[in-house]
C-alpha cells in the first residue's frame, strides 16, 4: 500500500469523494447531509489517496486550514472492499504529518451520529469529542472532534 498527493481533481480522489457522498447519502437518505460548506480545490490545502499494490485507490483524506493553528480533515474515506487494510490509519498519520508540517496544533474532523466506523476510527486514534464548531455548531447529527498533535 502507498500514499501519494495529489491534485483536488484527480480522477482517483474525484471517484473516491464520489462514492464517500453517495454511501453519505444512502445511510442519511438525502444528498443534502452536509452540514458545513463542501469542501473544494479552493480551500484544500492537500489531498491524498492511498493506492493498493494492484495501483487502484483504496481510500483518500484532505486537510482544511481553520486557521489559529487548527486544521480539519476532510472527505476521509477508504471503500468498503478495502476497510480493515490499514488505509485509514495510513491516511490519517499522513495528515497528521502534513498538519505537523503546516505548523498545526491542533486537527479536527466533523462527522455524522449515524457513521460510528468513522466515530470509531477518529476515537480509537486519539480524537476526543468537543463542542461543535465553526459551521457545525447547532447541527444535531454532526458529532466533531480534536487531537492536540
Amino acid at each position: 500500500m502507498k500514499i501519494d498527493e495529489v491534485p483536488w481533481n484527480d480522477p482517483g480522489a474525484t471517484a473516491l469523494r464520489e462514492r464517500q457522498r453517495a454511501e453519505v447519502a444512502a445511510v442519511y437518505g438525502s444528498p443534502e447531509s452536509e452540514p458545513g460548506p463542501a469542501p473544494s480545490a479552493a480551500d484544500v490545502l492537500a489531498f491524498y489517496v492511498t493506492y493498493g499494490g494492484d495501483g487502484a485507490a483504496m481510500g483518500c483524506g484532505g486537510l482544511r486550514d481553520l486557521g489559529e493553528g487548527a486544521g480539519e480533515i476532510k472527505r476521509m474515506y477508504v471503500s468498503p472492499d478495502h476497510r480493515g487494510s490499514g488505509a485509514a490509519g495510513l491516511i490519517l498519520r499522513t495528515l497528521e504529518e502534513r498538519a505537523r508540517a503546516e505548523g498545526w496544533t491542533r486537527l479536527r474532523v466533523e462527522t455524522g451520529g449515524l457513521l460510528t466506523a468513522a466515530i470509531r476510527c477518529y476515537t480509537r486514534s486519539g480524537y476526543v469529542p468537543i463542542p461543535n464548531f465553526g459551521p457545525y455548531a447547532g447541527a444535531a447529527d454532526s458529532h466533531c472532534f480534536e487531537r492536540t498533535l
